[in-house]
């Protein structure tokens, strides 16, 4: 298989810009007296979650890539909505939990990010398995997330 080193870069660096973004909104508030009065005992440590969030934009990235480089033309315009949807909600769960310190209001959010992913999936397994098997570590991190949100929420 010949790597299509453009489209692995490309691939590359919107995911982690969209990262870059949202931790924007995220890193400066993990530490702060508010986020730490609300998160439930089962959170795990800070230095995690980078950590996390990294191996999975790679995975994201790599799925991109593989629904990408598999998909015909005409395939093309529904892998960037599907992952142009799913890249502004993934920020905006950031920008509303964080930035806006709004958990009920991002718990109906992370429904909708994790309603995105399934499509993601649902989405490239027509076009490339693999790339399907490189979201689920995403989905089960978001909806492990999404109990998080929960805990604080209600």
């Amino acid at each position: 298989m010949k790597i299509n080193w453009k489209v692995l870069i490309v691939s590359l660096i919107i995911t982690f810009l969209i990262g870059f973004v949202g931790s924007l909104f995220t890193s400066p508030n993990t530490g702060t007296e508010w986020y730490n009065s609300i998160k439930p005992d089962i959170t795990p440590p800070n230095f995690v979650f980078p950590v996390v969030w990294n191996i999975l934009f790679f995975l994201i990235a790599l799925s991109l890539y593989f629904a990408w480089t598999s998909s015909k033309k005409k395939d093309k315009p529904e892998i960037a909505l599907v992952f142009g949807i799913n890249f502004f909600l993934n920020i905006l769960w950031s920008v509303i939990f964080f930035g806006l310190k709004l958990p009920l209001i991002s718990f109906f959010e992370i429904i909708l990010l994790l309603g995105s992913i399934l499509w993601m999936i649902l989405i490239t397994r027509k076009i490339s398995k693999i790339s399907a098997w490189l979201l689920t570590p995403y989905l089960i991190w978001v909806a492990f997330a999404g109990v998080l949100n929960y805990l604080i929420a209600f």
